[in-house]
């Protein structure tokens, strides 16, 4: 067992790796977070924050708070097993909040109703899945786009027992919602208008396992399709195809604990390979 250390005895790569640590949860944070979370002076946080985001190890938000840069998601990424929906979603949504500051989801096929996390505007943190709050597959741009890359038989399964009207804009007719999911399948875009809640729309697309089976769906809430389709799509599908293509290179089921393990231990070994020696950065760790 590696024996803690003190702040005022931690190394060089010690300080950075307790830095880099923080931010295993995968959110923003601010100084006095990192400091709090770290043991470390506010003013060392502040200076090593400063010179990690100068590298790009850390980025630097709009706001002043940090998160993780380009180099230390690519250590984080390389060589490991496989990670699953449930670690990469929240991962995903942060980003797509971040780039379109909407309300976003993504949502996976429970007993044929949609489980979902979401994440909504702000620093809030992404939720949790849970089985209190199911919604409608056929009511929802996210269960559609599940719906229409499901084998035909479930689909039939579910419309045998029953469309539920929740508004005056739910598909509740059979040959409607096919035609609907037809549609999804062509253009890989699922759109509900209406159709849950009469104050909302939304739109989805789908997210494939290893194999091609759908895996999940990333919805994004907009208030004005007509408007703001074209401005949005376009981060909504990168985001999909990019939690695709991890899904798809990484078929190996590993667990939270032993994942934060693996990046942890790949931080502490290689963060010096990211500081030149003798560079602004590690002299100011080391003060």
């Amino acid at each position: 067992m590696t024996e803690e250390l003190a702040p005022s005895s931690r190394t060089v790569i010690s300080k950075a790796a307790v830095i880099l640590m923080t931010f295993l949860d995968g959110y923003v944070h601010s100084v006095t977070e990192i400091a709090r979370a770290t043991g470390l002076p506010l003013s060392t946080a502040h200076r090593l924050a400063r010179e990690l985001a100068a590298w790009r190890i850390l980025d630097r938000t709009e706001d002043g708070h940090y998160c993780v840069g380009p180099p230390l998601r690519l250590i984080g990424s390389v060589g490991g097993p496989g990670r699953s929906i449930e670690e990469l979603g929240p991962l995903v949504l942060q980003d797509l909040s971040e780039a379109t500051g909407a309300e976003v989801r993504l949502g996976v096929l429970r007993d044929r109703k949609v489980a979902y996390i979401e994440k909504l505007p702000g620093r809030r943190p992404v939720s949790n899945f849970s089985d209190d709050t199911l919604l409608p597959a056929h009511a929802t741009a996210q269960g559609k786009a599940l719906l229409a890359f499901s084998p035909p038989e479930f689909v039939e399964l579910l419309i045998a027992e029953g469309l539920q009207s929740y508004t005056p804009f739910t598909l509740t007719a059979p040959d409607r919602l096919r035609r609907a999911l037809a549609t999804t399948r062509l253009g890989r875009l699922a759109v509900s208008r209406w159709e849950l809640e009469q104050d909302r729309c939304a739109i989805a697309v789908p997210v494939f396992g290893p194999g091609g089976y759908v895996a999940a769906a990333i919805e994004l809430r907009i208030d004005d399709l007509g408007r703001e389709l074209s401005t949005v799509k376009p981060s909504l599908m990168i985001a999909g195809r990019s939690l695709t293509r991890e899904l798809a290179s990484r078929t190996t089921v590993r667990s939270p604990a032993r994942d934060a393990r693996l990046l942890a231990r790949s931080a502490a070994t290689n963060v010096h390979k990211l500081l030149p020696t003798g560079s602004a950065a590690e002299r100011a760790i080391q003060s």
